[in-house]
């Protein structure tokens, strides 16, 4: 839904801004929220981004926004500690004259205001090994940060990433088959099944504790780190993901995203494969500043985390085709069985080079 400028207006109206407002416009490319540019008038009072949040992908806005917050408290504290600008190295929310963390209008949508950040800069992705160390040192930096914060946030994706909710929901559409595709499947189904029992011995690791459980942003794309006029790393921003979970996580879907030399769902398979020299640089940036909070166990499952995360994409792509397409949205029947066939083919390429990952892995524990 489009908004006109008034309503905009009037839905600001509602915040506690600096300064006049001068103009609304529409900001980025976002697919899932609505985000608008709010600029105010003179050079004195601070600009905006507002938010229109998605509720049919976020089923709880208070308690995404409560993470939020609690989230930026901390980070503000640490970046005041090592005296930084407080409101340039972490996001800052802005309260609704209610005190809440959004609002929410008489049509039940919710909105959020936050300071925008000037100067920065953004990478739309990690082409060079330059470029997937500067992603690698944000995203460390951000764990960093925020590994001695105490109490789990809400979970407000219950199941994301939980390899056991994974395999529960797998049985269920096996035995449902409700378009009748699995007869013609049974090599992709085996590829699942051969890899169950590695994927559930490491999800045990973190039922038990030995693999520790942080915070975690879960959306890792390059675009999501600022940086400053000179290439450093300011803040992480799109805090709607955080959760409590293993960082293994955020570094697994990283290396997925980043490194892959092809599309997410190429039918070209000859194009798909893991790049190592992309996988070195993020792998040094992210352990520049994630080595000194890792335990050993997260050290040692570092590399391995990129095959857990890549056959957890193989899993639910292959189980969404099976159920008939109903949660990706797909632009031909056969899409996400290609998605399928492509997220595996970069997972035989990980698993072909895990020994290199894993020894990337221990000389950067090692000599950063």
């Amino acid at each position: 839904m489009r908004y006109e400028e008034s309503e905009l207006r009037a839905i600001i109206g509602n915040f506690i801004i600096e300064g006049e407002l001068a103009k609304i416009i529409l900001y980025g490319d976002g697919l899932i929220n609505q985000t608008y540019f709010v600029e105010t008038a003179g050079e004195s009072s601070p600009d905006y981004i507002l938010q229109n949040k998605n509720t049919n992908i976020f089923k709880d806005i208070p308690g995404m926004m409560n993470n939020i917050q609690r989230v930026t408290a901390h980070l503000k504290a640490k970046v005041k500690q090592a005296g930084g600008d407080p409101e340039r190295e972490a996001m800052t929310v802005i309260e609704s004259k209610s005190g809440e963390p959004f609002y929410k209008d008489e049509q039940g949508n919710f909105w959020t205001l936050y300071l925008f950040i000037s100067d920065t800069q953004t990478y739309e992705s990690a082409d060079t090994p330059e470029d997937a160390y500067a992603g690698g040192k944000g995203i460390g930096k951000f764990q960093r940060m925020l590994a001695d914060m105490e109490g789990e946030l809400t979970d407000i994706l219950p199941g994301f990433h939980n390899m056991r909710y994974r395999f529960q929901q797998w049985d269920a559409v096996l035995a449902k088959d409700p378009v009748g595709r699995k007869k013609e499947l049974s090599a992709e189904i085996n590829w699942i099944e051969s890899r169950r029992a590695e994927m559930m011995d490491f999800w045990k690791l973190v039922e038990s504790g030995e693999i520790p459980i942080r915070v975690t942003h879960n959306d890792t794309k390059i675009n999501n780190i600022l940086f400053d006029q000179k290439g450093e790393v300011l803040c992480v921003i799109d805090l709607d993901t955080v959760l409590s979970s293993t960082v293994l996580n955020d570094f697994g879907d990283a290396i997925r995203s980043y490194t892959n030399t092809g599309l997410e769902d190429d039918p070209d398979l000859s194009k798909v494969g893991m790049d190592m020299r992309i996988f070195e640089g993020f792998t040094k940036g992210y352990l520049s500043e994630a080595r000194a909070f890792l335990t050993e166990s997260e050290k040692h499952y570092l590399a391995f985390s990129a095959k857990f995360i890549t056959y957890e994409q193989v899993l639910r792509f292959l189980m969404d085709y099976i159920d008939g397409d109903n949660y990706y949205r797909v632009n031909s029947e056969d899409h996400n069985l290609v998605r399928t066939r492509a997220q595996y083919q970069l997972l035989l390429s990980i698993e072909a080079q895990m020994d290199a990952m894993n020894a990337i892995v221990k000389e950067s524990c090692s000599t950063i």
